[in-house]
């Protein structure tokens, strides 16, 4: 690395660049500073080696991390070592001989209608009393749950996004940039018209102002942060005790968008609409950048492999019955 521009500052740059080009980067915009935080932890001179991003790598989650995990972190750093290269042609590039390759899609938890209920009831009843912060909560779990939105998505709505006459929200640069118009069904409309009014008894309300805010002293009226959220879930999490059904380990926020996506699957199957023709709509809400996306629902969700079984078995009965 060169001494004229440090780590750091080639980190931001290539941040920069992508996030110009629609990419939120999110997990990439933690894991790059990390990375160029470590290395001058260690005191790293020179080009930057495979040896020295596997060590990096063997810090997640305390140096208890898996090795899908290490895989996933070793991944992060190739389009920015790549990228690197331009300016440090001695870079190294890693690839898949440390950790091996990066696990395919594991199996979501898919929640039960009960567990719903449950987590919203539970979040209902946080603290501080009188607070806005159990309404909050709950009423983002619950539109995440009822629409399929990326937390993301839902965390960085603003009052402006959220048109309950129309009953639509709009997702503005979301994943890849893309913009898109999600419906709302009624009862989402008023639930969310009940908060947005009892929101307004502890925030002057702008166009502006984030749709869901913090709660909490100076931070009143601020939007949420991630760490918050995901906090406030894993505590929900434990107190209701859910066991994991997925391979994640744990139940996560992001499976109830896998919920919804899969519920509603198999509500068109009951109704027996064409599957596929639907897919592409559904894809469409759910702002799949590719159909492939949400055609994986098909065969890596326990709960719709029995759709394919009942199809095929229709295709291919009039064989068993002898007809040719």
């Amino acid at each position: 690395m060169s001494a004229r521009v440090s780590l750091q500052a080639r980190v931001e740059q290539y941040l920069a660049e992508r996030r110009q080009l629609g990419f939120k980067l999110r997990s990439m915009g933690h894991g790059l500073p990390s990375f160029a935080r470590y290395v001058a932890e260690v005191d790293h001179h020179g080009p930057l080696t495979v040896d020295l991003m596997a060590d990096w790598a063997r810090q997640a989650k305390a140096g208890h991390g898996d090795r899908a995990t290490l895989a996933r972190r070793l991944k992060m750093l190739r389009p920015f070592t790549a990228w690197l290269r331009q300016f440090d042609p001695a870079t190294e590039v890693p690839d898949e001989a440390v950790f091996g390759r990066v696990p395919g899609r594991m199996t979501p938890h898919i929640y039960r209608e009960s567990e719903i209920v449950e987590l919203l009831a539970a979040a209902g009843q946080i603290g501080p009393v009188g607070s806005l912060r159990p309404a909050v909560m709950q009423t983002l779990f619950g539109l995440v749950a009822c629409t399929g939105l990326r937390i993301s998505e839902a965390q960085d709505l603003l009052d402006t996004d959220v048109d309950l006459r129309a009953g639509v929200l709009t997702i503005r640069q979301s994943k890849f940039g893309k913009t898109r118009l999600v419906p709302l069904h009624p009862s989402a409309v008023e639930v969310l018209a009940r908060y947005r009014t009892l929101r307004g008894r502890h925030v002057r309300t702008t166009p502006e102002l984030p749709f869901f805010v913090s709660s909490r002293g100076q931070l009143l009226g601020q939007a949420l942060g991630d760490r918050q959220v995901h906090r406030v879930f894993g505590d929900l999490r434990e107190q209701l005790g859910w066991v994991d059904r997925g391979s994640h380990g744990t139940p996560r926020i992001h499976d109830l968008r896998h919920s919804f996506a899969v519920r509603r699957l198999v509500l068109w199957h009951e109704q027996g609409e064409d599957i596929n023709q639907r897919m592409l709509a559904l894809s469409t809400y759910l702002g799949h950048v590719k159909v492939s996306s949400t055609y994986w629902y098909l065969t890596g969700v326990p709960e719709l492999m029995g759709l394919l079984g009942q199809a095929f078995e229709r295709y291919a009965s009039p064989w068993e019955d002898g007809d040719e």
